[in-house]
């Protein structure tokens, strides 16, 4: 009896981890829609505006940080985008894995790295691996809000902005005191995040945020069959800025960092949920099939302590009957 006690004993606390994991799942599966839209309505912007510095960078000889690599970079910035809670699978194992792969490639090119996270867990990771972090924050994992997580972006600009060898205070933007607020300042800035592709495909993907990556845009022309490998590239007209450009590129940066952060963001929090839904799915349905397993262990011994219970009983009669018929 001490087996089958131990059989439903599991059994009643499989189900209870199946209520829970199942009501994740639901909470998940509901979370998602409302994501994969907030990414659909802030893409737009997100793209136009990176057209519009990249248009610029192509168009234009400016010198600014935000437009040209730099010639000789000494630090930069790697912001990395994790939950703030688990059960989400291998969702932040993969962008931490991608998050050490390209500051293992940073430093590699002989940068100094700047580490700065966002969520709980991307947190715990580094602090447990005595990491310095640069910044940290947390709460901004599922539902993303501009205005709450906006310091971590301007602390990210204001840094691109100090440049590799200046430095600044970031007492404004750090969401604790950690002591010291003076922070250096960075050539370049990139970020790690999960992108979202579809509810079964979550991709981590690392992406530099500034200076903006720029590709001169060129199409194939067929001329016939005596020039077939001809392209031109694509003119684009002069344009002139008021107030000047360096000015208009100092009031966008914050700005451009701003949108793109937020709308990378958005597309984790799409990825985490659908994570989830995955994993905690998967967990349900283990623990189902798990149920069913002790449940026919369980019937299998009752079944034999029966099987034993009647044996002894017909054993028993059988024993008296001799018994009274030798008397």
């Amino acid at each position: 009896m001490a087996n089958l006690r131990e059989l439903r004993g599991r059994i009643k606390s499989v189900n209870s981890t199946k209520k829970i994991t199942k009501a994740q799942e639901m909470i998940a599966t509901s979370q998602i829609t409302k994501a994969q839209v907030r990414v659909a309505e802030a893409k737009p912007f997100a793209d136009q505006i990176t057209a519009v510095l990249t248009d610029l960078a192509n168009a234009s000889s400016l010198k600014h940080p935000m437009l040209n690599e730099p010639e000789d970079a000494r630090r930069s910035a790697v912001l990395v985008v994790t939950s703030d809670r688990g059960m989400c699978g291998g969702y932040n194992h993969n962008v931490l894995k991608e998050a050490a792969e390209l500051i293992a490639n940073l430093e590699g090119r002989g940068l100094e790295v700047d580490i700065y996270v966002m969520g709980n867990k991307g947190i715990v990771y580094y602090t447990f691996r005595d990491v310095k972090l640069a910044g940290a924050w947390h709460g901004h994992s599922q539902k993303p809000v501009y205005n709450e997580a906006r310091p971590a972006f301007q602390l990210l600009a204001a840094a691109f902005k100090a440049g590799g060898e200046g430095s600044f205070d970031a007492s404004e933007w750090l969401e604790e005191d950690s002591g010291d607020t003076t922070r250096k300042g960075v050539d370049e800035v990139h970020i790690v995040y999960t992108q979202f592709k579809s509810m079964l495909t979550q991709t981590p993907r690392a992406r530099r945020l500034a200076p903006i990556e720029t590709e001169v845009e060129t199409e194939e022309l067929d001329l016939g069959e005596h020039m077939t490998d001809t392209s031109r590239s694509e003119f684009k007209p002069e344009v002139s800025f008021e107030p000047d450009a360096d000015t208009l590129l100092d009031s966008i940066l914050p700005r451009y960092m701003s949108t793109r952060a937020f709308a990378s963001l958005l597309e984790a929090a799409a990825s985490e949920s659908a994570a989830r839904r995955t994993a905690m799915k998967s967990a349900t349905d283990n623990a189902t099939e798990l149920v069913e397993d002790l449940s026919r262990e369980a019937n299998q011994v009752r079944q034999a302590q029966i099987t034993q219970e009647i044996s002894e009983i017909v054993g028993g009669a059988g024993a008296l009957a001799a018994s009274a018929g030798s008397d």
